[in-house]
């Protein structure tokens, strides 16, 4: 019985992301993901005391949906720093690639002003920017870079591939021209990169 009920809660919140990532937080209603989920609306309820509750949880289940680990254990002793940028950009594109809704939760909460927003952005992108932060910290340490604010570094770095990863996986392109994500990444790290290199 407790198994039914864990993969019924994995269901609703499967659900919740694909309709809050679809509709925004505001315009979901409990009714329509207990419809979505084939329960009754009162059965939702059983599984969680809100729809406030289920976006917690929603929230929550984002960072583990970035399986960063194996990259970041692998990049904490990558001497190039071109290498480390070229990694990281790719990791964030085919994470966009393969989970949209994650990006649209981020920007409907954003653009709602939903009161969750900066706990969205910080465990996607902000996950990415520690990281990056600490890396640079690293290379610095090492004279591998130019001495710089790091952390305006990491953050605009990580915001140059998270914009590049919209427009290429939401709007479908930049303006009007779709490029791929190896594309990008091979005409931007480089650039980036010489700009940090000693």
């Amino acid at each position: 019985m407790r198994r039914t009920a864990d993969l019924r809660k994995q269901q609703i919140i499967v659900e919740a992301t694909r309709l809050f990532g679809n509709r925004g937080y505001d315009r979901v209603t409990t009714k329509e993901l207990a419809v979505s989920c084939g329960v009754s609306e009162p059965a939702l309820y059983r599984y969680f005391p809100s729809k406030e509750a289920i976006y917690d949880v929603v929230l929550s289940s984002l960072e583990s949906r970035l399986q960063v680990k194996e990259l970041f254990d692998r990049l904490e002793n990558e001497q190039d720093v071109e290498m480390l940028l070229f990694d990281l950009a790719s990791h964030i594109f085919e994470f966009f690639r393969t989970s949209q809704d994650v990006y649209r939760l981020m920007l409907y909460s954003t653009l709602g002003g939903h009161a969750k927003a900066k706990r969205i952005y910080r465990a996607v992108r902000g996950t990415y920017v520690d990281f990056l932060i600490r890396q640079l910290d690293r290379f610095a340490a090492a004279d591998l870079i130019l001495p710089k604010n790091n952390i305006i570094t990491a953050r605009c770095f990580v915001g140059m591939v998270f914009e590049c990863a919209l427009s290429g996986t939401l709007w479908k392109g930049f303006l009007g021209k779709r490029y791929r994500p190896d594309d990008v990444v091979g005409n931007n790290i480089p650039i980036f990169a010489r700009g940090l290199k000693t």
